[in-house]
């Protein structure tokens, strides 16, 4: 993702994206000591290679994908996992859960190869390249290749691709992405176009013949390319839209159809006749079938793959981690090296101040240098389970990415008491009550006494508020809410501060992810400006220094610590690893071994 200095898009081919870990040296612990009798002991810390991003070829862009090392084509895998899809339609998808399965059945304009473990490219999908932007990337022009299909043989069409986005604009359309559509029309889309169905069709897209797909955004977006990858635009066939009832029966043109499914309870994919893997650069595709299994809670599902017995040799999750009751056993267990995958968070997870109620900033950064960010670190299982960023923007993904830390976590990670009472002596109130709400679940009982204890010990009186585990977000999304700290979590769309900070610090409204209800005109109109940067490497250091900025000059929030995954895969699956952008097993290199 780069830009500008030699046209719009000329750098952006020749840029390459390191996307840093989550796991610096300062968050490493020391080695787990084995049981008496026990295999080993766990790794002192896990050695992240920061894994990149590069913007693909038209010859990237071509299919097969790029094999796996002792891939072996055929047989059955088992997905099993805790919860079913909520949705199939990818307009509907937006959680990662949805977005990777869909990557069975679903496929877009673009989408992001493996080129490598740890290696990645944004190329073509049903497109022949990345796209072309013109007239200051305001303006995308997108070719598709010859040979995509349906699962019945009929062509995927331009047509299709244009009325897959209008759909979005429809009334039922509650879920997913919005960024395509308010870019070719205003920030509250579904007021300037209702979709297709009545017969009104969007002039910003066109499609002068049924290979080609222009859109006409009204001001420049450098990196629309990476929007369409997301699995909420893959495309639906206008012939096949069933509206509401699609969510339920999609139309393939993925590699696998949907053969059965129980919902809740289990889905069975077969092959996609009509899927042509020359065309295709991300998806492998090795197994003849999936069987998918839901139901079952994460500890089940880990035991079941420790044990790694008769059918569950073929079996993994895309996203069932190990709890903390086996973390130990899963990281101290040499036997279970070759079949363990572990992998950081992508994603920003914050303690949000709210700005209504906690209104001196010098109590919100005497709270930030108060925090006992490594007692919460032992409460999640110690630096294997959790890292403690210092950052509002993930390093893992953000582009460009740049440490500093206001607060001095790295430094003094048990808090700093002294500082903190120095800062409240000179705020409005040196003896403030906080009201902290927080998800009622055993974990988060014991997070809560421990920044109790810590933020008392400042001299800060803290009333603990427990919430229900399934409204949590909507008592916290409730604008005159009575909480003035409360835990909220946000993961980048793509690798650019664009999918962060304007939408935690967007529009202040019932629902919305703006949690510290952070209202600042100079703010608002300084990430307008970043956003338009056509320069996507001016933009994404701009988005670093303010990032900065507003923790040293506002601080809304109290970066939390991130989560690291562990997960295994049964002794007889090959190509299983973690995403580093999502988060989640992903399907297009599993394959089962013979």
């Amino acid at each position: 993702m780069t830009l500008r200095k030699r046209s719009a898009v000329a750098v952006l081919a020749a840029g390459v994206l390191a996307l840093s870990t989550a796991c610096a040296a300062g968050n490493q612990g020391a080695p787990t000591t084995p049981k008496a009798g026990g295999t080993s002991a766990a790794p002192a810390a896990v050695e992240y290679t920061p894994p990149k991003l590069s913007l693909g070829t038209a010859e990237d862009s071509k299919g097969p994908a790029i094999e796996p090392e002792g891939v072996v084509k055929g047989g059955t895998v088992t997905m099993m996992d805790v919860d079913d899809f909520p949705h199939l339609d990818p307009a509907q998808c937006y959680v990662n859960t949805e977005t990777n399965f869909g990557l069975l059945i679903h496929r877009g304009l673009t989408g992001y190869k493996r080129v490598a473990k740890g290696d990645y490219k944004l190329v073509g999908d049903l497109a022949t390249d990345t796209g072309t932007p013109s007239d200051g990337g305001k303006t995308w022009t997108f070719t598709l290749k010859d040979g995509v299909k349906w699962q019945d043989g009929s062509a995927i069409t331009s047509e299709d691709v244009k009325w897959t986005v209008e759909r979005t604009f429809a009334p039922f359309i509650t879920q997913g992405p919005t960024y395509i559509q308010q870019w070719l029309t205003e920030v509250d889309h579904k007021k300037a176009y209702g979709g297709p169905y009545d017969g009104k069709r969007l002039d910003t897209i066109e499609t002068p013949d049924p290979k080609t797909v222009v859109f006409k955004f009204k001001t420049p977006h450098a990196d629309a390319n990476y929007a369409f990858a997301m699995g909420g635009y893959a495309i639906v066939p206008k012939a096949k839209d069933t509206k509401e009832k699609y969510d339920k029966e999609p139309f393939s043109a993925g590699p696998y159809v949907i053969k059965t499914r129980v919902v809740d309870k289990a889905m069975e994919l077969a092959r996609n006749p009509n899927w042509d893997a020359a065309t295709d650069p991300i998806r492998g595709a090795y197994p003849d079938v999936w069987k998918l299994e839901f139901g079952q809670q994460a500890l089940q599902i880990t035991d079941r793959l420790m044990a790694d017995a008769g059918p569950d040799q073929q079996a993994f999750t895309f996203y069932a981690a190990t709890p903390p009751e086996r973390l130990q056993q899963v990281l101290g267990d040499a036997a279970l090296a070759p079949r363990r995958m572990v992998s950081p968070s992508p994603y920003g997870n914050y303690y949000y101040f709210n700005l209504d109620r906690v209104k001196d900033v010098k109590i919100r950064q005497a709270i930030n240098h108060a925090w006992p960010s490594k007692q919460i670190q032992q409460v999640l299982g110690g630096p294997m389970a959790a890292a403690l960023p210092t950052t509002i923007l993930n390093e893992n993904t953000t582009v460009g990415y740049q440490s500093y830390d206001l607060f001095n976590k790295v430094t003094k990670p048990d808090g700093d008491i002294e500082k903190a009472k120095e800062l409240l002596a000179q705020s409005s109130n040196p003896t403030p009550t906080i009201v902290y709400a927080y998800n009622q679940t055993p974990t988060q009982e014991r997070v809560t006494v421990a920044i109790k204890n810590a933020l008392e010990k400042a001299g800060i009186k803290v009333v603990t508020k427990p919430m229900e585990r399934k409204t949590y977000y909507d008592s916290i999304g409730v604008v005159k809410n009575e909480f003035d700290l409360y835990w909220g979590g946000w993961g980048a769309d793509w690798p650019s501060g664009s999918t962060v900070m304007p939408v935690i610090f967007g529009p202040v409204t019932d629902g919305s992810p703006n949690y510290s209800h952070l209202k600042d005109p100079a703010l608002t109109a300084e990430m307008d400006k970043i956003t338009a940067m056509p320069d996507l490497d001016a933009a994404n250091k701009a988005w670093m220094d303010l990032d900065k900025k507003i923790q040293e000059t506002i601080t809304p929030l109290v970066v939390a610590e991130n989560r690291i995954a562990t997960t295994l895969h049964g002794s007889k699956v090959g190509g299983a690893e973690i995403d580093p952008q999502f988060w989640i097993v992903s399907p297009n290199t599993i394959f089962v071994k013979q």
